[in-house]
């Protein structure tokens, strides 16, 4: 007898297929619960926006030929050294800028925090896009270790680095940067409290929404672009491409460029709506889920598209946002949150990783 799943199966591939079945599962126990769907619709949402921009930056690195960048902690860097000095010259606090609005001065804040991280990811991106240039065939393997690593050096930079703003050190140390950085009185929740609404129990952050999409949008221009086009030609056939007269090394470092640009911009996003940023080894596992979240939406190491980004991210957090109150209904009065999002965030990236070939990887 015929498998009425097979062709979902075949088209989607078998992780894909699975994992959305989960969340649907979660969905249905939820409900069974009698837990607030609308409240938790809202935490997926605001999670979808938040880390979206984080997984949308393995968009240019494969189409580029690089692959799967597990190295977007070069760029997370960049981003987390803007936020710090906007913190550092307290740009939120200028009169100037509460006197037109409290949430204009944040804005300012966290833009100028943006531009700064990307000048610093263009220069960093460009760096890592000439050693992947010398180690073609490994780029999987070096973009991990060069992601661990840039970590590492990063956990002796933070205790060096003269920052001085009573909010960034270690309280009676003089020195050294702190763990979780707050952004109370920066740009905490800028985007998601911008034109935020509700329906009830639903809460949509407008703001953050529409910056997530605006990003989606610049990407998938440049993707259409004359430049886009050459380098999505580089990175699905380099010697055709070559022989095209395109200068497949450039198109290469153009897409890396591009990808730890996107992780610097990510970063901010992801902390404002937290509003905390977390260095040392706060990003250390950022690439992982990352990678992970654009496999679950159709993605495959050599082809990647907005949808499976906008597809892929919902999934992902979604899965996170249900699994944590779902499983603590079935065993209450425990403290599983932190076990629980360790089994399941983890789970969710190993099973991708490993199926990664599952699917067309079409959109």
């Amino acid at each position: 007898m015929r498998n009425p799943l097979k062709p979902m199966v075949d088209k989607f591939g078998l992780p894909r297929v699975i994992i959305v079945s989960f969340f649907l599962l979660l969905v249905v126990a939820a409900g069974a619960f009698r837990m607030n769907l609308l409240q938790l619709l809202s935490d997926v949402i605001r999670r979808w926006g938040m880390f979206g921009i984080l997984a949308l930056a393995m968009v240019p690195a494969v189409q580029c030929g690089i692959g799967l960048n597990f190295g977007i902690s070069m760029g997370i860097v960049g981003g987390l050294l803007g936020g710090l000095l906007a913190i550092q010259l307290r740009i939120a606090e200028m009169p100037s800028l509460v006197a037109v609005h409290p949430l204009f001065a944040m804005w300012v804040a966290i833009l100028f925090a943006v531009a700064v991280g990307v000048v610093l990811a263009m220069g960093i991106g460009y760096l890592y896009g000439q050693l992947l240039n010398k180690v073609k065939g490994s780029e999987m393997t070096v973009t991990t270790y060069v992601g661990f690593s840039i970590i590492a050096f990063m956990n002796i930079l933070w205790m060096l680095l003269p920052f001085d703003n009573g909010e960034l050190i270690w309280p009676n140390a003089g020195k050294g940067l702190r763990n979780t950085i707050s952004l109370a009185t920066s740009f905490s929740g800028v985007m998601n409290k911008t034109l935020a609404f509700s329906m009830g129990d639903l809460t949509i952050p407008t703001g953050l929404l529409l910056f997530f999409f605006l990003m989606c949008l610049l990407v998938w221009l440049f993707m259409r672009s004359k430049t886009g086009i050459a380098m999505s030609a580089a990175g699905a056939n380099p010697m055709f491409a070559k022989a095209a007269g395109i200068d497949v090394n450039r198109m290469r470092i153009t897409g890396t460029v591009l990808s730890t640009v996107l992780a610097a911009v990510g970063i901010l996003v992801y902390a404002q709506g937290f509003g905390f940023m977390q260095l040392y080894n706060g990003p250390m596992m950022m690439g992982f889920t990352s990678v992970a979240a654009v496999l679950i939406g159709g993605a495959s190491p050599k082809r990647a598209r907005i949808t499976h980004v906008l597809v892929g991210t919902f999934m992902f957090q979604g899965i996170l946002a249900l699994g944590l109150p779902v499983a603590n209904q079935f065993i209450p009065e425990s403290n599983l949150s932190e076990v629980m999002r360790l089994i399941i965030s983890n789970g969710i990236i190993i099973y991708a990783l490993t199926q990664a070939k599952g699917g067309s990887g079409r959109e």
